[in-house]
Protein backbone atom coordinates (compact mmCIF):
# COMPACT_ATOMS: atom_id res chain seq x y z
CA UNK A 1 0.00 0.00 0.00
CA UNK A 2 2.54 2.21 0.97
CA UNK A 3 4.48 1.72 -2.31
CA UNK A 4 1.42 2.33 -4.32
CA UNK A 5 1.22 5.73 -2.67
CA UNK A 6 5.11 6.85 -3.40
CA UNK A 7 4.49 5.63 -6.73
CA UNK A 8 1.59 7.72 -7.08
CA UNK A 9 3.34 10.70 -5.29
CA UNK A 10 6.23 10.36 -7.62
CA UNK A 11 4.64 10.68 -10.90
CA UNK A 12 2.50 13.62 -9.61
CA UNK A 13 5.73 15.15 -8.37
CA UNK A 14 6.86 14.75 -12.01
CA UNK A 15 3.55 15.74 -13.84
CA UNK A 16 3.60 18.86 -12.21
CA UNK A 17 7.57 19.46 -13.20
CA UNK A 18 6.67 18.58 -16.56
CA UNK A 19 4.26 21.08 -16.64
CA UNK A 20 6.11 23.92 -15.29
CA UNK A 21 8.96 23.41 -17.91
CA UNK A 22 6.06 23.30 -20.50
CA UNK A 23 4.42 26.37 -19.37
CA UNK A 24 7.72 28.06 -19.19
CA UNK A 25 8.08 29.35 -22.43
CA UNK A 26 7.70 32.49 -23.34
CA UNK A 27 7.36 33.31 -26.92
CA UNK A 28 6.85 31.02 -29.67
CA UNK A 29 8.42 32.46 -32.30
CA UNK A 30 6.56 30.55 -35.81
CA UNK A 31 3.13 32.30 -34.14
CA UNK A 32 4.67 35.64 -33.96
CA UNK A 33 5.76 35.70 -37.68
CA UNK A 34 2.11 34.10 -38.95
CA UNK A 35 0.39 36.30 -36.67
CA UNK A 36 2.07 39.52 -38.36
CA UNK A 37 1.90 38.29 -41.38
CA UNK A 38 -1.68 37.93 -40.87
CA UNK A 39 -1.61 33.58 -42.11
CA UNK A 40 -2.77 32.89 -38.71
CA UNK A 41 -6.19 33.88 -39.85
CA UNK A 42 -5.83 31.28 -42.71
CA UNK A 43 -4.82 28.41 -40.04
CA UNK A 44 -7.66 29.49 -38.00
CA UNK A 45 -9.87 29.37 -40.92
CA UNK A 46 -8.54 25.75 -42.23
CA UNK A 47 -9.02 24.05 -38.78
CA UNK A 48 -12.61 25.47 -38.23
CA UNK A 49 -13.25 23.96 -41.79
CA UNK A 50 -12.18 20.66 -41.09
CA UNK A 51 -13.94 20.82 -37.32
CA UNK A 52 -16.99 21.65 -38.99
CA UNK A 53 -16.99 18.56 -41.37
CA UNK A 54 -16.02 16.41 -38.72
CA UNK A 55 -18.85 17.87 -37.02
CA UNK A 56 -21.59 17.79 -39.71
CA UNK A 57 -20.00 13.99 -40.98
CA UNK A 58 -20.94 12.65 -37.35
CA UNK A 59 -24.03 14.51 -37.07
CA UNK A 60 -25.36 12.44 -40.42
CA UNK A 61 -23.61 9.08 -38.91
CA UNK A 62 -25.61 9.78 -36.06
CA UNK A 63 -28.73 10.37 -38.07
CA UNK A 64 -28.72 6.71 -40.06
CA UNK A 65 -27.47 5.37 -36.94
CA UNK A 66 -30.48 6.50 -35.44
CA UNK A 67 -32.78 5.65 -38.42
CA UNK A 68 -31.16 2.03 -38.87
CA UNK A 69 -32.34 1.67 -35.02
CA UNK A 70 -35.89 2.78 -35.28
CA UNK A 71 -35.83 0.35 -38.39
CA UNK A 72 -34.90 -2.80 -36.38
CA UNK A 73 -36.96 -1.96 -33.52
CA UNK A 74 -40.27 -2.42 -36.03
CA UNK A 75 -39.38 -5.55 -37.25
Amino acid sequence: MAKSFYKKLLLSVLGFCSAAILFAQEKVEMADGMRSNGKIYVVVAVLAVILAGLFLFLINIDRKVTRLEKERQKQ
